[in-house]
This record gives C-alpha cells, sequence and structure tokens, in this order.
C-alpha cells in the first residue's frame, strides 16, 4: 500500500472525499485506488478562516503499485509499513507477578498472557464499577475510601480523566497500544487521530474487557489486595508480603512488575525502607483552571465550534529566572474532580466523557519544580512536599472536602474574591473561594502569577478575570524515581518497577508501552 499524506478536507466536507484526493496526488484515476484507509487526522486551525483536516490515508491501487510509487515518491507519498509488534511465546511455570492494574501493570500482565504466562495481578483498589460508584459517594460529599479512589483500582488513575492516549514519546509498540484499546472498546477513532481520547465513560467499559481477556488467558486479577512489603532472599525477590480483607499472607514468587501508580506513597515507603535504589525526580504542581468552552472554541476557531471538535489548547512560558509553566491534562467540556487519595487531603484533577460536551474546559496550570526546589532533606522530600499542600488545601476547606478555588482576576490584583462570574467552577462537592497563596508556595503562585498574562497573548481570554483556579493540582507525575538498570530491573533482583509510580512515563499511553516492555525484560529473563 501506499501512504498519501498532507491531505486537506474542510469541516463541512465529507471523508469519502479523501479518496479523490489521494488520486489527485498520485495522479491516477481515483477508480483505480481500491481502497482507502484513513491512518492520522488532524485539525488546523491556525487560520481561522481557513480551519481544516490534515490527513494521511493508506491505498492499495490497481496495476503497478512499485512503479506508481517509484514515480510518486516525495515527502507526501511513501511505501505504507504498518507497524508491527509480535509478542514471543514462552512455555513457564513461573508466575510472574503484576502489583498494580493501571495501565503500566493492564499492559504488562496482557503482554505476558499473550505469551503464555499466567500472571498474578494485585490490585490495591477495586474492579471499574464498585471504584466508581465508591467516587460518586466521595464526590457528592460521602467519606474517601483510601483503597478505592480516583487514584486507586481498575485502569488507574487514567481511567477517570479524559482517556486522553496521545503522548509525546516515539515507540514502535504505541500503535499496539492503540489497537488494543480499539479492540476492547474504544473508538475507531483512537487509531488515527492526532490526539485520540475514550472518555470517561468508556473506558470504564474497555478497561473491564481488557481484564476479562486476562482472565481468559489464564491469568488472574486480584482486587483489594495491597503489597505491604517485599520478601526477600539475598538480594532477590523471593515473595511479596499482601493484605486483603481477611489479613496478610505472603505470596511466593520471584519475578515482580512493580505498576503501583505515582499515588501509592506508603508503598514507595515502605521500599524505601527496604533499601530500593531511588533518587528524586523533576515534576510539577499548581492549579486546575477553567474557561467557558465556549470562550476557547472562539479563541481558537474565531467562531462558534459548529461541527467542529470541542477545542483545546497547549501552552508553555518559560520565565525569565527559567521556570516553566505549562498547561497539562486539558479537559475539552469537562470538568474538575475531587482526587484524593489519603484522608485528611485534597488533590484536584480534571476530567471529560466521550463526548466532550460539558459547559466548561478545564486544565492543569503547572509549575515545573527541579529536585533543587523541594524543601527538607531525602529522596521522599518532594513526597512529603505534595503531601503538606494537600492537607494544607483540606484545612481551608475546612475538613469537609471542599476545594480552595479564585477567579484569575483576584489572584492577579491581589483583592478579595467575593465568587464566580461567568465561569461556574464544576468541582464537586463545592468550592471555597480564598486567596491560594495561602495554600500553594510562592514558589509556584509567583510563577502562575507571571505566566498567566504571557497565557493570555497566546490565547486570547486566557488571563480572564473570571476564569477560575482551582487547586490544588499535585498528583501530575511521581516526584521520586525507582532506578532500574540497562535491562529495565532493580537494584533487588527480580523486580521490575515501570509506569508513572516508578518515574518513567506521564500518561496513559506511555505507562502501558513502558508496562509491556518491562513484560519484554522478564519474558528475556525467563528464557534464559
Amino acid at each position: 500500500m501506499i501512504l498519501v499524506r498532507n491531505l486537506h478536507l474542510l469541516p463541512e466536507e465529507d471523508f469519502s472525499l479523501l479518496r479523490r484526493r489521494a488520486a489527485e496526488k498520485l495522479h491516477i484515476p481515483e477508480k483505480r485506488i481500491l481502497s482507502c484507509e484513513l491512518k492520522k487526522r488532524s485539525l488546523d486551525a491556525r487560520k481561522k478562516d481557513r480551519i481544516h483536516w490534515v490527513c494521511s490515508v493508506a491505498v492499495s491501487v490497481s496495476g503497478d503499485e512499485a512503479a506508481l510509487l517509484q514515480r510518486r515518491a516525495g515527502p507526501d507519498i511513501a511505501l505504507w509499513q504498518p507497524p508491527v509488534y509480535k509478542i514471543p511465546s514462552l512455555l513457564s511455570d513461573e508466575r510472574p507477578v503484576v502489583v498494580g492494574f493501571g495501565p503500566a501493570g493492564m499492559f504488562a500482565a496482557l503482554v505476558l498472557c499473550r505469551a503464555g504466562l499466567r500472571p498474578i495481578v494485585l490490585e490495591r483498589g477495586q474492579d471499574a464499577l464498585a471504584r466508581r460508584a465508591a467516587i460518586e459517594r466521595f464526590q457528592a460529599g460521602g467519606p474517601l475510601d483510601p483503597e478505592n479512589n480516583v487514584q486507586f483500582g481498575e485502569g488507574g488513575a487514567g481511567t477517570f480523566s479524559d482517556g486522553k492516549l496521545n503522548t509525546g514519546t516515539h515507540d514502535r509498540r504505541i500503535h499496539w497500544v492503540l489497537e488494543q484499546f480499539y479492540r476492547h472498546g474504544a473508538p475507531e477513532s483512537v487509531l488515527w487521530d492526532a490526539k485520540p481520547h475514550i472518555g470517561t465513560d468508556i473506558l470504564i467499559e474497555v478497561v473491564q474487557n481488557i481484564r476479562r481477556e486476562i482472565l481468559s488467558l489464564g491469568g488472574e486479577v486480584r482486587f483489594g489486595s495491597r503489597m505491604t512489603a517485599l520478601a526477600l532472599r539475598d538480594g532477590a525477590v523471593a515473595g511479596l508480603q499482601v493484605r486483603t480483607a481477611d489479613g496478610e499472607s505472603l505470596l511466593p514468587c520471584r519475578h515482580v512488575i512493580l505498576a503501583i501508580g505515582h499515588s501509592a506513597r506508603d508503598t514507595v515507603q515502605t521500599l524505601y525502607d527496604q533499601g530500593l535504589a531511588m533518587e528524586r525526580k523533576a515534576f510539577a504542581m499548581g492549579v486546575r483552571i477553567e474557561h467557558r468552552q465556549a470562550d476557547i472554541d472562539l479563541a481558537q476557531y474565531g467562531r462558534a465550534r459548529g461541527s467542529l471538535p470541542a477545542a483545546d489548547y497547549g501552552l508553555h512560558v518559560h520565565l525569565p529566572d527559567g521556570t516553566g509553566v505549562f498547561s497539562f491534562c486539558m479537559c475539552p467540556g469537562g470538568r474538575v474532580i475531587a482526587a484524593a487519595s489519603e484522608p485528611g487531603g485534597l488533590v484536584t484533577n480534571g476530567m471529560s466523557l466521550s463526548a466532550r460536551d460539558g459547559e466548561n474546559a478545564n486544565a492543569a496550570l503547572l509549575v515545573g519544580l527541579k529536585p533543587e526546589d523541594f524543601p527538607g532533606e531525602g529522596v521522599l522530600a518532594g513526597m512529603f512536599w505534595q503531601r503538606s499542600i494537600e492537607q494544607a488545601a483540606w484545612q481551608c476547606g475546612g475538613g469537609n472536602a471542599l476545594a480552595p478555588a479564585q477567579t484569575v482576576g483576584s489572584f492577579l490584583t491581589g483583592l478579595p474574591d467575593s465568587g464566580p462570574g461567568r465561569v461556574l467552577p464544576s468541582y464537586r462537592p463545592g468550592v471555597v473561594w480564598t486567596d491560594l497563596r495561602e495554600i500553594l508556595p510562592f514558589r509556584i503562585t509567583d510563577a502562575l502569577a507571571a505566566a498567566l498574562p504571557l497565557f493570555g497573548r497566546q490565547l486570547a481570554g486566557f488571563d480572564a478575570p473570571d476564569a477560575v483556579l482551582t487547586g490544588p493540582e499535585t498528583r501530575s507525575s511521581s516526584p521520586v524515581r525507582i532506578l532500574r538498570g540497562a535491562d529495565l530491573s532493580s537494584s533487588v533482583r527480580g523486580l521490575w518497577p515501570c509506569g508513572e509510580g516508578a518515574g518513567y512515563a506521564g500518561g496513559i499511553t506511555s505507562a502501558a508501552v513502558d508496562g509491556m516492555r518491562c513484560a519484554e525484560a522478564v519474558l528475556n529473563a525467563l528464557a534464559c
């Protein structure tokens, strides 16, 4: 097949026209094109009077395809080579253990099962349906379940977000990850959209379908099972201490993939105490910012969006002192959610459903923090810093999960906040209007104050006085990296740390890819 790039379609034009556009670019009659498959789609809105889709398609043609390709080859025309990912087969009675069932653990387990093994997955939270019920109770003002929440449970933190699958990394495994999401219930658009997303409502079903395949291939998923310690022998894993509702027990094992996620602080503390090699890692903290989605559409498209998708954005500035401030996890038509996992702490995150049809747009607005910025000493200083901010936010809200909020106008001028304007905060169970400088360190608030007007120059209205800041957003990534060698194993033999919790990923897709890489490392170790 031939890959034809850079085909343009106006928003009102049907995608069936891509066959004709490909034929024109190849200088052949349209009837010679036997098949035309969309492979990539992105929206170019740089010129408001000429918004258009930019597409790539793979076509098969009648006649001598190789000769045609040779004549027309260039930047926009090339041989289509579908990405291939092959999982080796392995016969072994060993049952590797995967700790955590977020995207890293889920895809590690899936690869191990497809290879012929029967991994055991330990997940401290519950299945997606029980997890959704617990989250809804908490967001309605009920008690927090520290073992079953936005951070812990089937699918990990990404399940209750926008389900964004785009990543800045380039890896041959990415297409396989997207294929698995599609195969298990995600929309076909994840295969070709430049910014693929699933939405929380669909992702809840997708992760259950992946679990069902793991079970059908002989794997086992144990919910409500928290790893509390490593059992070590001569510097190697000999087993895991596991706590369930029935008590604590030892699970003998020799190969463990550690995919605990970025919020399992108790587990990180235990592993540190047991001597696992770690280091401080740069991360970011800040707030969520909300605008009316219609205002973001107008700023990006120059008009109401009509049939166009809800507009998104990605903003980044470097301040004079070198500090980076950036938007992250932008959720068009979404809402800000309560995402705590520890009693006495308050955390925000963002989510949207597949339709992205909510009144507001929101995104994290984060300040990059280097290890030397962390207060205190020790490898875990960043983790303790996160916790102290979350606890201050909890106290500000009166201990009932109300989130600190402030309008951009009040934040920039220092004048008292009287409450919302046109932008109504979406966070549940509600917000308390306050000065965010009482919650967040000046290192963060000073950078946000300097960056907001600069962002307003990049995106009209971004620094509008009635935009709402809700905080804190502290869990963008892990402040700790668990060290690993060239074979991806840790300082403890038989232990492979992976994903966001180990400091090697930054989103659903990159975490899934890292889980796959660690599964491959386990397969290599077992094959030796």
